[in-house]
């Protein structure tokens, strides 16, 4: 009885081996989906990380020496052109400026009366001349006293947004002591670096090159409403990093950005009579990639391809394909070099027409 039910079971599990390796010999047989490279026109949107930066930020310092006797402003207010924000202690100054003012009165006196002795002959006319240069430079003392005293009432230059303000009521302020920056958020300055071939391209395919006007896509991932556009590319490469930086302007109408925020510059390049893959037919081995080509009796052979650029879902093939080879679209897991398979052939632009592609 103990033969009898071993050699059931041996039965059982040599019928199971069969019905699996049957199973699997479908699986094998089953056709592979294949499919070409496709040549065409194309759009390329290429990411850039921007520092953006107003058009017009500057450092508010003090002018005089004194006590900060008054702030007019808050952090983050946005203020007029020519409002007061800061008024450093004038006593010392509008002193000399009383001064000042007074000695000019009697420096008017002095002349009349010399002009008056010379025109009765009492006093030589160069007595007089001298009373007049005297006049002139206590008017320019005056002059200069005013000024000093208007260094205390410290006025923005442009309208802008105040930043933040470091010194205290009562603080003592040394000349060129920092008070705040002011920014001008109007319009933004997006600053970003391009590698030497992409600037190469740019400036000489200046008709394939397509529209200067760029899009900004904000911290957060989302696209700021208003577009820019490239104004200009600084005058020297980065000798570290072989870039130069380019420079687009933005509209601020909603003063959104601010200076100093991040973002990604998106510039649209248009890409003419390239060879498009789709990213699914392709593995990588230690950094470079791959495709299985098929010949025409189904034996499937890896081909070692590099690629230019990559998009949403595709690849730019720069060189190792030709838009007659056949290539595995799936199953590039499954198969190894020399093995034979069957096919099916799939049009590339049905394949195409569910991935991420745009056509000119």
């Amino acid at each position: 009885m103990k033969r009898v039910a071993l050699f059931v079971a041996l039965s059982t599990v040599l019928v199971a081996t069969s019905c699996t390796s049957k199973k699997q010999e479908k699986e094998e047989v089953k056709d592979y989906p294949v499919t070409s490279p496709l040549k065409m026109d194309t759009i390329l949107n290429k990411e850039y990380v921007s520092q953006i930066q107003s058009v017009r930020n500057i450092e508010i310092r003090a002018q005089e020496k004194g006590f900060l006797e008054k702030i007019y402003v808050d952090e983050g207010q946005y203020v007029q052109a020519g409002q007061l924000l800061f008024r450093i202690m004038p006593q010392m100054y509008q002193a000399e400026y009383l001064k000042a003012k007074a000695e000019v009165k009697e420096m008017q006196i002095e002349l009349q009366n010399s002009k008056t002795l010379a025109d009765n002959n009492v006093v030589s006319k160069s007595e007089q001349a001298i009373a007049q240069a005297h006049l002139e430079k206590s008017k320019a003392e005056m002059q200069l006293a005013q000024l000093h005293l208007s260094f205390t009432d410290i006025r923005a230059p442009f309208s802008g947004v105040i930043d933040r303000l470091p010194m205290k009521l009562g603080s003592l302020i040394d000349e060129g002591m920092l008070l705040t920056n002011l920014s001008d958020n109007s319009q933004m300055f997006a600053y970003f670096n391009v590698s030497e071939p992409e600037y190469l391209d740019y400036q000489t395919n200046t008709k394939d090159r397509g529209s200067d006007q760029v899009a900004l896509i904000l911290a957060n991932n989302k696209p700021l409403p208003e577009k820019g556009k490239v104004e200009t590319i600084e005058g020297e490469f980065n000798n570290e990093t072989g870039n130069i930086a380019f420079r687009a302007r933005f509209p601020n109408p909603n003063h959104l950005l601010r200076n100093g925020e991040t973002g990604k510059v998106q510039m649209t390049v248009p890409l003419r009579n390239v060879l498009l893959i789709p990213q699914k037919a392709t593995y990588e081995i230690q950094d470079k990639k791959y495709v299985f080509v098929v010949d025409k009796n189904g034996v499937v052979k890896s081909r070692n391809i590099t690629v230019s650029t990559e998009m949403p879902d595709l690849f730019v093939v720069e060189s190792g394909l030709n838009e007659n080879d056949k290539i595995l679209l799936e199953g590039v897991q499954k198969v190894k070099d020399d093995d034979k398979v069957k096919t099916k052939y799939i049009a590339p632009k049905k394949v195409f027409s569910a991935l991420q592609l745009k056509a000119n």
